[in-house]
């Protein structure tokens, strides 16, 4: 017979089975369960139907959630203007520069979470997809990461802005705050990048586009949302 925790136990005696539920009563779940000693993400999962082999199915973009993550966000810039590589660093980014930058990545700095570029600085940025791809961390202009605004990038990411891509299987996974937040700020939250999202349906998608959508915190069990 399997083993089930205490604590996995009394999570389950709180979710309510695989039936979808209604936006309000799945983040009032989240935050019921959420008993770790630190303060736990909220995540967002969202199966979509897509075939992303097919480039008229790639769903990828970015997008500034109402009341942010919660995270602060380490972004790096990559950008050849010492002007305008100082300005970044003042807004908060931990590293701005150009080939100097480009040559600690390769080094092994990898202590950031966006990588934002100007469109002449990826000259540099692309000898390395091979280190920043397979982590989700390349610039796209489709996300906004790469613009000649890089300062504007800078304060939008600060302020809560997302990346987000369906993986091949069609998930998109995203976060929408901590279990700190106040229910209206995570429903709010959530309802915001569904819409975006629903929005961005790709007009080959047959049939139905969000198929699948559940909530958790870090250490806690998945609820399904009602779409």
């Amino acid at each position: 017979m399997r083993f089930r925790s205490k604590r996995y136990r009394n999570f389950l005696s709180k979710v309510p089975g695989k039936t979808p539920q209604p936006l309000d009563n799945a983040i009032r779940t989240v935050k019921d369960c959420a008993s770790a000693k630190f303060t736990e993400s909220v995540d967002l999962a969202i199966r979509l139907n897509v075939d992303t082999r097919k480039a008229d199915q790639q769903v990828r973009g970015s997008f500034s959630l109402p009341h942010g993550t919660g995270r602060d966000v380490r972004i790096v810039v990559f950008v050849d203007d010492s002007n305008v590589a100082a300005q970044c660093l003042e807004l908060g980014a931990v590293k701005a520069g150009g080939e100097d930058l480009m040559n600690e990545v390769l080094a092994g700095f990898m202590d950031f979470d966006v990588a934002i570029a100007t469109p002449k600085t990826m000259r540099l940025v692309g000898r390395l997809g091979r280190v920043l791809g397979p982590r989700g961390l390349m610039p796209s202009p489709k996300s906004g990461s790469v613009t000649e605004d890089v300062v504007k990038a800078v304060n939008e990411f600060k302020a809560g802005k997302i990346e987000y891509r369906a993986d091949s299987a069609g998930n998109v996974n995203v976060r929408v705050g901590t279990v700190a937040f106040e229910p209206q700020q995570l429903t709010e939250n959530i309802a915001a990048i569904l819409r975006h999202i629903t929005d961005a349906r790709p007009s080959s998608v047959k049939g139905e586009f969000v198929t699948n959508v559940t909530v958790s915190s870090t250490m806690g069990p998945g609820v399904r949302i009602a779409v």
